[in-house]
């Protein structure tokens, strides 16, 4: 199934920027050429500007990854509610991990518009009591298009995907979906 889909908010990165990120893991590991993401420890909430990966001509992208989780989700959501095709799915995360494939591996966004930042207060509960910080995201405007195929070898109906899809007008992709953002409309080709 070819899948074009179009945001109809602004979709908000979520990866920490360049360096940002390598220098927060190399201030927590003793050996800096054996950082890896297992090793380190949660980041400071004060720190760091998240963003889109980019292709090699600076294009930004999304993983597979990133639609997948989002189909765990939806579908996990969707099942509380009656009468849909996800509350008839048992075992629906290993499903999803081992029978949908979604193709390209990096899904190339083609922005409306200009990359721009967004600042936004950060609230967070801790053994120390509530803290606010900032949170800086890049942020593609809305009509930023995408498209992917997707496979599914069995255990997944035509159905429950475009249940999937359209539950996307309601809760988006990227940071900040529960605020609307990353909101998006679906089309597709079979």
């Amino acid at each position: 199934m070819k899948i074009k889909i179009t945001f109809t908010e602004p979709l908000l990165g979520s990866t920490p920027k360049g360096d940002v990120y390598e220098q927060w893991i190399a201030t927590r590991t003793p050996d800096p050429e054996s950082a890896d993401e297992e090793t380190a420890t949660a980041p400071d909430l004060e720190k760091g500007v998240t963003g889109f990966h980019r292709t090699e001509a600076g294009e930004p992208f999304l993983y597979d990854y990133v639609l997948k989780g989002f189909f765990k989700d939806a579908c996990s959501m969707l099942r509380r509610a009656p009468d849909t095709q996800s509350a008839k799915l048992k075992a629906h995360n290993k499903i999803i991990d081992g029978l949908v494939f979604i193709q390209p591996r990096q899904i190339i966004l083609r922005p409306s518009g200009p990359i721009t930042m967004l600042s936004r207060p950060l609230r967070a509960s801790t053994a120390q009591g509530d803290r606010v910080a900032i949170a800086v995201s890049e942020m593609l405007p809305a009509g930023t298009t995408a498209e992917f195929t997707i496979e599914v070898l069995g255990g997944v109906t035509d159905a429950a995907l475009r249940e999937w899809l359209a539950y996307g007008a309601h809760r988006g992709l990227g940071q900040w979906r529960n605020a609307g953002y990353g909101s998006f409309t679906y089309e597709t080709e079979r």
